[in-house]
């Protein structure tokens, strides 16, 4: 991660996207430090901004703002009010790709599964630069209007404040300088500022050293913004990969990252992170990188998962629990499923697993809703069909026509599923799931009861070929969600092209298309007691 910092860093300074800025940051004369920007907190000073807490140069919800414009800020280490001081760093010119931000957004619109608040609020940021007066001051700033650099006036009786909008962020700053000497209350608006890169954090990752400055270190935002990088580096040299293939993930339009971040880090993946990945192309990028080049990511925006009906985070009062912990109390896989019903895109919802809930009470524990649908009833199914297929058949697939009911019952299956993954509607992946699994064991109890009744071999010989063409569309669907029981499904089909099973290249294809000889072939023989979606041993 260090070496892919040294790489982003200088390849934004070769291409002429950096400056140095300096500024004033807060200082604890008492500690004798400068401080970081989780330190110093005070309110944040963006025109209706209701978050809860204002670091050093942005808040809780994501504004940024000069350090220098917090209000009311206090040292977290003595409590005081701390000092302001120069210090030079390197900022990344985000305002200078005002207009391919535009056009990235514009392209955003257009695309169906774009998640509208997640485009509204990118869109706050591509606003002019803006200054927020009360309507008060309207007398005192028209008397020194001529002393401010050009500007809109727009005023609106039925607001309490009116806007001063200004072609350049530098215009901006020059006019609040004049107006704080006149002692005029004034709030600034979203606007694209220059992003910060570096800092003097000890602890953080280091910055390569340019044009004399030197013994910086790299904030944590825009180090965080290329981790996923450094990540997919350590995981390819661990599997003996060449150290370029990282290019085939990242760099490839045959490729599509996907990000799925919280609301309140918008501003952070989307402005900040499309312009700098814009930036390493050259000093002249496009929204549209040539292959090659770092591709833009998708960006999912979810809103809030709370903790027990509130906010959680690692810097706040209420902490959240950590995966290692939720371990101890469920499967990974039961996990995934309860996660991905609550339809994020759409409203906060909360997180209540019963064993960390001090209000749990006697009723049942809500994360194993989605978890019993595998444990327990696509677990029934997939026990059911191999078994009962190895009493009554010797463990081979008769081979026959599946019915048509069945095969437009999984491709519709399949067809909505395929739609609600397009749009990231999660929630509806689960419902679909939910509906179509317990289908087939409600099919399969009709069928097998229609076969004792008659005692009609015929019949049962039928269920098992429309049975595993359910089982095989239901693993397929389910293994981006349950990966380990659906891979021990395809295991015991015992298939030839086993490595083309999820392909969804081949998503209609019956099993028959993976056998080699179908029928000669033989299922793995599956022993008693033996479960492919297993609760976690606390649950029993």
């Amino acid at each position: 991660h260090q070496e892919n910092s040294y790489d982003f860093v200088r390849t934004l300074y070769k291409n002429g996207h950096l400056k140095k800025i300096t500024t004033s940051q807060s200082y604890d004369p008492e500690y004798e430090v400068f401080l970081n920007g989780r330190q110093v907190i005070g309110k944040c000073p963006i025109d209706g901004c209701t978050s809860e807490k204002g670091y050093a140069d942005e808040c809780s919800l994501g504004h940024q703002y000069m350090e220098k414009d917090l209000i009311d800020p206090r040292s977290t280490l003595s409590g005081k009010t701390p000092e302001m001081r120069d210090v030079t760093n390197w900022y990344f010119k985000l305002d200078e790709f005002h207009q391919l931000l535009t056009e990235w957004v514009e392209k955003l619109k257009k695309k169906p599964n774009a998640r509208h608040f997640m485009v509204k609020s990118i869109e706050e940021f591509l606003e002019p630069p803006v200054i927020y007066i009360k309507n008060e001051y309207i007398d005192l700033l028209n008397s020194i209007k001529d002393n401010l650099p050009d500007s809109v006036i727009e005023y609106d009786e039925k607001k309490t404040s009116f806007k001063l909008i200004f072609e350049t962020l530098e215009d901006r700053e020059k006019a609040c300088t004049i107006l704080a000497d006149k002692n005029i209350r004034f709030r600034t608006g979203k606007t694209l500022v220059p992003f910060r890169l570096t800092g003097n954090i000890e602890w953080g990752v280091k910055a390569p050293e340019m044009e004399g400055l030197s013994d910086l270190t790299v904030w944590v935002w825009p180090e965080s913004l290329w981790a996923p990088i450094s990540f997919t580096k350590t995981y390819l040299e661990k599997e003996n990969r060449d150290n370029s293939d990282w290019k085939d993930w990242w760099c490839s339009r045959e490729a599509k990252v996907y990000q799925f971040i919280g609301e309140d880090n918008v501003y952070f993946y989307g402005p900040v992170e499309m312009a700098m990945f814009m930036g390493t192309q050259g000093p002249e990028p496009t929204t549209e990188p040539e292959e090659g080049e770092l591709q833009l990511p998708e960006l999912i925006a979810n809103s809030h998962l709370l903790f027990l009906d509130k906010k959680a985070s690692s810097s706040g009062a209420v902490k959240p629990p950590m995966a290692k912990d939720l371990l101890n109390y469920y499967t990974a896989e039961q996990l995934r499923a309860h996660f991905l019903s609550f339809g994020l895109g759409i409203k906060s919802v909360s997180f209540k697993p019963k064993p960390l809930d001090p209000k749990g009470g006697s009723h049942g524990d809500p994360v194993l809703k989605e978890g019993n649908l595998l444990s327990n009833v696509f677990n029934h199914v997939a026990r059911t069909c191999f078994y009962t297929i190895q009493k009554f058949n010797n463990g081979k697939l008769p081979v026959g026509e599946i019915s048509s009911d069945i095969l437009k019952e999984a491709e519709k299956t399949i067809l909505d599923y395929e739609r609600a993954m397009y749009n990231y509607e999660f929630h509806q992946v689960m419902n679909l799931m939910d509906n179509y699994i317990r289908n087939i064991n409600k099919y399969w109890s009709k069928k097998f009861s229609e076969y004792r009744q008659n005692d009609d071999e015929s019949i049962l010989l039928q269920l098992f070929i429309d049975a595993f063409h359910m089982l095989r569309t239901a693993a397929v669907l389910m293994h981006p969600i349950a990966p380990k029981g659906t891979e021990m499904i395809l295991e015991y089909l015992n298939l030839e092209q086993a490595d083309e099973f999820w392909d969804w290249n081949r998503i209609f294809d019956t099993i028959y298309d993976f056998m080699e000889n179908p029928e000669e072939h033989e299922f793995k023989y599956l022993e008693p007691r033996v479960d492919f979606f297993e609760k976690h041993p606390g649950q029993y």
